[in-house]
Protein backbone atom coordinates (compact mmCIF):
# COMPACT_ATOMS: atom_id res chain seq x y z
CA UNK A 1 0.00 0.00 0.00
CA UNK A 2 1.44 3.12 -0.93
CA UNK A 3 1.70 6.35 1.39
CA UNK A 4 -1.07 8.12 -0.96
CA UNK A 5 -3.32 5.05 -0.57
CA UNK A 6 -3.21 5.24 3.56
CA UNK A 7 -3.91 8.51 3.45
CA UNK A 8 -7.02 8.24 1.01
CA UNK A 9 -8.50 5.53 3.03
CA UNK A 10 -11.57 7.01 3.88
CA UNK A 11 -12.73 5.86 7.76
CA UNK A 12 -15.60 3.10 7.63
CA UNK A 13 -18.88 3.65 8.24
CA UNK A 14 -20.03 3.09 11.87
CA UNK A 15 -23.67 2.15 13.34
CA UNK A 16 -23.82 6.02 14.49
CA UNK A 17 -22.49 7.43 11.35
CA UNK A 18 -25.18 5.63 9.21
CA UNK A 19 -27.83 6.38 11.78
CA UNK A 20 -27.12 9.94 11.39
CA UNK A 21 -27.44 9.57 7.21
CA UNK A 22 -30.55 8.18 7.82
CA UNK A 23 -32.12 10.36 9.76
CA UNK A 24 -34.05 13.73 8.69
CA UNK A 25 -31.69 15.88 10.89
CA UNK A 26 -28.09 17.35 9.07
CA UNK A 27 -25.27 15.10 8.86
CA UNK A 28 -23.02 15.83 11.85
CA UNK A 29 -19.07 15.45 10.93
CA UNK A 30 -17.13 12.88 13.56
CA UNK A 31 -13.98 14.21 14.14
CA UNK A 32 -10.84 11.74 13.45
CA UNK A 33 -8.77 11.07 16.42
CA UNK A 34 -5.24 12.83 16.17
CA UNK A 35 -3.78 9.25 16.94
CA UNK A 36 -4.96 7.91 13.77
CA UNK A 37 -2.73 10.07 11.57
CA UNK A 38 -0.01 8.89 14.19
CA UNK A 39 -0.56 5.48 13.45
CA UNK A 40 -0.86 6.39 9.59
CA UNK A 41 2.87 8.17 9.83
CA UNK A 42 3.74 4.97 11.78
CA UNK A 43 2.77 2.69 9.24
CA UNK A 44 4.62 4.30 6.66
CA UNK A 45 7.71 4.77 7.71
CA UNK A 46 7.59 1.31 9.08
CA UNK A 47 6.52 0.03 5.12
CA UNK A 48 9.19 2.38 4.07
CA UNK A 49 12.04 1.07 5.86
CA UNK A 50 12.01 4.78 7.34
CA UNK A 51 13.80 3.72 11.06
CA UNK A 52 15.01 6.99 12.06
CA UNK A 53 11.10 8.46 11.44
CA UNK A 54 9.69 5.36 12.78
CA UNK A 55 11.98 5.85 15.78
CA UNK A 56 10.51 9.43 16.71
CA UNK A 57 7.36 7.50 17.37
CA UNK A 58 8.40 4.82 19.99
CA UNK A 59 9.48 5.58 23.53
CA UNK A 60 12.97 4.31 24.14
CA UNK A 61 12.12 1.93 26.58
CA UNK A 62 9.15 0.66 24.64
CA UNK A 63 7.80 -3.13 25.22
CA UNK A 64 6.45 -4.93 22.02
CA UNK A 65 4.84 -8.31 22.71
CA UNK A 66 4.74 -11.01 19.97
CA UNK A 67 2.90 -14.01 20.77
CA UNK A 68 3.52 -17.17 20.08
CA UNK A 69 5.82 -20.76 19.84
CA UNK A 70 8.33 -19.32 17.06
CA UNK A 71 11.55 -18.04 16.44
CA UNK A 72 10.53 -14.40 16.70
CA UNK A 73 8.04 -14.78 19.84
CA UNK A 74 9.25 -12.94 22.06
CA UNK A 75 8.84 -9.74 24.50
CA UNK A 76 11.20 -7.06 22.91
CA UNK A 77 12.23 -4.24 25.41
CA UNK A 78 13.28 -1.37 24.27
CA UNK A 79 13.39 0.53 20.33
CA UNK A 80 16.65 -1.28 19.39
CA UNK A 81 15.27 -4.77 20.16
CA UNK A 82 12.07 -4.13 18.92
CA UNK A 83 13.67 -2.62 15.72
CA UNK A 84 15.50 -5.75 15.38
CA UNK A 85 13.00 -7.74 15.47
CA UNK A 86 11.63 -6.15 12.72
CA UNK A 87 14.55 -6.42 10.56
CA UNK A 88 14.06 -10.42 11.32
CA UNK A 89 10.53 -10.42 10.12
CA UNK A 90 11.55 -8.89 6.83
CA UNK A 91 14.93 -10.98 6.73
CA UNK A 92 13.28 -13.97 7.51
CA UNK A 93 10.95 -13.32 4.34
CA UNK A 94 13.36 -12.59 1.91
CA UNK A 95 11.68 -9.14 2.33
CA UNK A 96 8.43 -10.22 1.36
CA UNK A 97 6.61 -9.18 4.49
CA UNK A 98 3.99 -6.63 3.54
CA UNK A 99 1.37 -4.85 5.52
CA UNK A 100 -2.17 -3.64 4.88
CA UNK A 101 -4.38 -1.28 7.12
CA UNK A 102 -7.82 -2.39 7.12
CA UNK A 103 -9.36 -0.28 10.06
CA UNK A 104 -7.65 2.07 12.90
CA UNK A 105 -9.69 3.22 15.98
CA UNK A 106 -7.80 5.66 19.00
CA UNK A 107 -8.05 7.65 21.50
CA UNK A 108 -5.85 9.46 23.96
CA UNK A 109 -4.24 6.13 25.32
CA UNK A 110 -4.80 3.18 22.58
CA UNK A 111 -4.58 2.79 19.27
CA UNK A 112 -6.08 -0.38 17.49
CA UNK A 113 -5.25 -1.32 13.88
CA UNK A 114 -6.96 -4.15 12.32
CA UNK A 115 -4.63 -5.52 9.61
CA UNK A 116 -3.64 -7.77 6.66
CA UNK A 117 -0.46 -9.14 6.29
CA UNK A 118 1.32 -11.41 3.84
CA UNK A 119 5.31 -13.01 3.52
CA UNK A 120 6.53 -16.21 2.30
CA UNK A 121 9.19 -18.14 3.52
CA UNK A 122 10.84 -21.16 2.26
CA UNK A 123 7.81 -22.20 0.33
CA UNK A 124 5.11 -21.10 3.14
CA UNK A 125 2.70 -18.81 3.02
CA UNK A 126 1.80 -16.47 5.10
CA UNK A 127 -1.84 -14.66 4.42
CA UNK A 128 -3.68 -13.61 7.81
CA UNK A 129 -5.43 -10.67 9.83
CA UNK A 130 -4.04 -9.44 12.98
CA UNK A 131 -4.14 -6.41 15.37
CA UNK A 132 -1.77 -4.62 17.06
CA UNK A 133 -2.82 -2.54 19.91
CA UNK A 134 -1.03 0.34 21.12
CA UNK A 135 -0.25 1.85 24.29
CA UNK A 136 0.36 5.52 24.18
CA UNK A 137 1.28 8.27 25.95
CA UNK A 138 1.86 11.87 24.42
CA UNK A 139 2.09 10.53 20.61
CA UNK A 140 4.43 7.87 21.31
CA UNK A 141 4.45 4.31 21.66
CA UNK A 142 5.23 2.61 24.93
CA UNK A 143 3.72 -0.90 24.68
CA UNK A 144 2.65 -2.82 21.74
CA UNK A 145 0.52 -6.27 21.77
CA UNK A 146 0.17 -8.10 18.18
CA UNK A 147 -2.95 -10.90 18.58
CA UNK A 148 -2.73 -13.07 15.34
CA UNK A 149 -6.44 -14.46 14.16
CA UNK A 150 -4.94 -18.17 13.48
CA UNK A 151 -1.90 -17.99 15.52
CA UNK A 152 -0.95 -22.06 15.10
CA UNK A 153 -0.73 -20.82 11.41
CA UNK A 154 1.58 -17.90 12.24
CA UNK A 155 3.77 -19.72 14.45
CA UNK A 156 3.95 -22.36 11.86
CA UNK A 157 5.13 -20.02 9.28
CA UNK A 158 8.01 -18.24 11.52
CA UNK A 159 9.19 -22.13 12.73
Amino acid sequence: MSESDCRSTSPPQTATHARLESSPTPEIALAEHPNVATFHSIYIAFTTGDMDTLATFFDKDVVWHTPGQHQLAATYEGREATFASFAAEFERSGGTYDVDVRDVVANDEHIVALLHATANCEGRLLDQDYVIVFEMRDGIVHVAWEIWKDQPSVDSFWS
